[in-house]
C-alpha cells in the first residue's frame, strides 16, 4: 500500500489529497511504475491524469456498468488482485479499499505529513505498529519543506 499520511491518518478531503507534495508525487511514480495500481472508483475519478502511465490501473467498483477508460474495471479487491496476475500490487485508495487491503498487505509505503488537515474526510486504517517494522524512515532533502514530511517504509513482521 502506498500513501500520504497526516498526523491523525488523514489522506483527503472532498476528494481531493490533502496535500501535493511534489517530492510525493515523485516517489509515488518511482515506486509504482512498471506495478499495478487498485484504487476505488472515487479515487479514479480524482485522478488528474488517467490512466496512470506506465501502470496497469485496476479501479474497483461495484457499478458493473462504470467505465474507466485506460483500465480495467472489477467489482472487489479481489478481483482486483486476479486481474493484477504477474505484477506488483499497490494500492492507491481511497479509505474503503486501503481497509479492505490491510489484513493482505505486507508492506506500507507512506509519506508521513507532520500536519493535521482539519477538514479531511478520509483516512488510512489504523495499524498495529507491533506488527510491523520500520525497516526505512528517509527525511526529505529539503529540510525545509512546508509541511514537513518524511518517507517511511514498513513491513509486516512474520
Amino acid at each position: 500500500m502506498i500513501a500520504s499520511v497526516g498526523t491523525n491518518r488523514e489522506l483527503g478531503a472532498g476528494g481531493e489529497l490533502c496535500w501535493r507534495i511534489p517530492a510525493d508525487l515523485k516517489r509515488f511514480k518511482r515506486l509504482t511504475t512498471g506495478h499495478a495500481v487498485v484504487m476505488g472508483r472515487k479515487t479514479w475519478e480524482s485522478l488528474p491524469v488517467k490512466p496512470l502511465g506506465g501502470r496497469l490501473n485496476i479501479v474497483i467498483t461495484h457499478n458493473e456498468n462504470y467505465q474507466a477508460p485506460g483500465a480495467t474495471v472489477v467489482p472487489s479487491l479481489e478481483a482486483a488482485i486476479n486481474a493484477a496476475d504477474g505484477y506488483d500490487i499497490f494500492i492507491i485508495g481511497g479509505e474503503s479499499v486501503y481497509a479492505a487491503a490491510m489484513p493482505m498487505a505486507g508492506r506500507l509505503e507512506l509519506t508521513r505529513v507532520m500536519a493535521g488537515c482539519p477538514e479531511a474526510d478520509a483516512f488510512f486504517p489504523e495499524f498495529d505498529p507491533a506488527e510491523w517494522a520500520m525497516v526505512t524512515a528517509e527525511e526529505p532533502d529539503d529540510a525545509s519543506a512546508d509541511p514537513p514530511y518524511r518517507f517511511e517504509t514498513w513491513e509486516r513482521k512474520n
